[in-house]
């Protein structure tokens, strides 16, 4: 082989030397990430509606209007004369018409059973659309690698909520109830910001690519998210005990603010034996605690929030800021609604307050862990 003279130039036949390729970080994105977020939206959208229509029907003592569970032939309501007197005599027989309302005609029970029959509907819509949703992006190939099983959960998750919905309202067709029971109601709650919360995160994961996620976690406030996490919890464990206030109309029981009917702590707070029936049963001690965790709640979360000041990553900071301004939002609503013995609207906007205050927390929380990455010129994004 001739030696190569040093100053010999390079011919532009050669090809250049590559990098290697194929890390983890450098490959192209995979999955329809966009429309699958696009997909999780509309669910969102729908699982709010359906907390609200819930809401809506429990406060207007509807849950109990459709004595059957008939997941396909029940999307259709009675059509005609016939069918209506059917169905109202089937109400008849349980205890909440004989006790609470015997004097209702057929005009006044089609008022309340549509209430349950739109959130049956509902319901039934929301399955349909994960599905269909979920198939399309699974036979096209569009899920992005690691996101088959975390997609399929909130369908399975929903099913079971389903069944769920029906334990909660067979607890009111007999015996001496003439409502759902609380607890199973706040059962049914639960899941209901358990799936929605798990939907908020999700669309969270979407917004950016995973290499983006990958470097975003590098730099993330472990404190911070953690400190976040526990708000969380708290904030889900309240939305717990308010459905247990909605399920025994504590609300409308003790008015007032900041007492209770003019006490500090109700006196018929343990007035049932055994002892512990008292947590999940009686009117009083249930308003309390929920009003106390409401306390906490807004205490702690201000500490959250004063932590996250500290951050460096003014996206973070902006996303705990939304999340504090919502949190003393929904204590005044929380006091007005107890003031005005809990009307109908007063409920369903204190309601709408708890889902937009989660969605807000898992949000802090994600930033927390995944921030955006900042430079000179700003926010990257």
């Amino acid at each position: 082989m001739a030696r190569r003279p040093i100053f010999q130039e390079v011919s532009d036949t050669q090809p250049a030397p590559q990098p290697p390729s194929g890390g983890m970080i450098d490959a192209a994105p995979k999955g329809d990430r966009r429309g699958i977020r696009i997909w999780l939206i509309v669910l969102y959208v729908m699982l709010v509606a359906m907390i609200m229509l819930g809401g809506a029907t429990r406060l207007t003592d509807a849950g109990l209007s459709i004595t059957e569970w008939k997941p396909v032939t029940g999307a259709i309501p009675p059509l005609d004369q016939a069918a209506w007197e059917a169905e109202f005599q089937k109400y008849q027989q349980i205890p909440q018409f004989r006790e609470v309302n015997p004097d209702m005609d057929l005009a006044g029970f089609k008022a309340i059973y549509y209430w349950e029959w739109a959130h049956r509907l509902l319901g039934r819509l929301i399955g349909l659309v994960w599905a269909a949703g979920f198939l399309f992006f699974l036979a096209t190939r569009r899920i992005p690698t690691g996101w088959t099983g975390r997609l399929l959960l909130p369908g399975l998750l929903g099913a079971v909520q389903g069944a769920i919905g029906w334990w909660m309202v067979s607890s009111g067709l007999t015996g001496t109830l003439t409502s759902v029971a609380s607890y199973r109601l706040a059962i049914h709650l639960g899941l209901a910001f358990a799936i929605l919360g798990l939907i908020v995160w999700y669309v969270l994961q979407l917004s950016r690519s995973e290499a983006a996620l990958m470097r975003a976690r590098r730099a993330g406030e472990p404190k911070l998210f953690g400190m976040a996490t526990g708000l969380m919890h708290l904030a889900f464990l309240q939305i717990l005990v308010g459905a247990l206030v909605a399920g025994l109309d504590a609300g409308r029981m003790y008015t007032g603010w900041p007492t209770m009917g003019g006490e500090w702590f109700p006196a018929a707070a343990f007035d049932m034996t055994p002892i512990w029936h008292n947590f999940f049963e009686n009117p009083a001690l249930v308003q309390f605690i929920h009003r106390m965790l409401g306390y906490l709640l807004a205490i702690y979360g201000l500490v959250v929030f004063l932590k996250s000041r500290r951050s460096p990553h003014p996206v973070t900071r902006g996303a705990f800021s939304a999340m504090i301004v919502m949190m003393v939002i929904q204590v005044g609503l929380g006091i007005m609604n107890v003031i005005l013995a809990s009307p109908l609207h007063a409920a369903l906007t204190h309601q709408l307050g708890a889902v937009v205050l989660f969605s807000l927390i898992i949000r802090a929380r994600h930033n927390a862990r995944y921030p955006y990455e900042t430079s000179v010129r700003g926010t990257i994004r």
